[in-house]
């Protein structure tokens, strides 16, 4: 084989790699909150300077939404985003869902519980650090701590 097609087919392969690695992190995310929540408004931008494009949903029963994605119980934050296969539940950091796209577990999701100050679309400074869970069957663990 020449020179010439070994670097051709080389770097025809680097790309594909590249776009394979470019295609992990959905483009599109559904943010269920409710209609009087300021701070999942923020949350949204915060998605969306991250470049993605995000649908709010306001008027949905939020239990139920909760419910239908598995969030464990004392897991459960103002809103939940659907982001291609997982779950999303309240104002987790970004460096925690790259890390979840990243690495790709077998799970069903992550949460960050309540509404800590100093999180994305929360005002104030960070008081404590953030403890995202994983979870998968309503069951929460360990994922990362930030």
């Amino acid at each position: 084989m020449s020179n010439r097609m070994t670097a051709l087919l080389t770097s025809s392969l680097l790309l594909l790699g590249a776009a394979g690695v470019q295609a992990a992190m959905p483009e599109t995310a559904t943010l269920y909150k409710n209609p009087s929540c300021m701070c999942c408004d923020g949350y949204a931008e915060h998605l969306k300077a991250k470049g993605l494009d995000v649908e709010v949903i306001e008027d949905q029963e939020l239990s139920q939404v909760k419910m239908d994605a598995g969030v464990p119980h004392g897991q459960g934050s103002c809103h939940t985003v659907m982001l291609g296969e997982y779950v999303i539940e309240g104002h987790v950091p970004f460096a925690a869902i790259d890390k979840l796209f990243d690495e790709r577990p077998d799970v069903d999701g992550i949460a960050l519980a309540g509404m800590p100050s100093g999180t994305p679309g929360m005002p104030g400074p960070k008081q404590a650090p953030y403890e995202v869970m994983s979870f998968e069957n309503r069951e929460a663990s360990p994922f990362v701590t930030l």
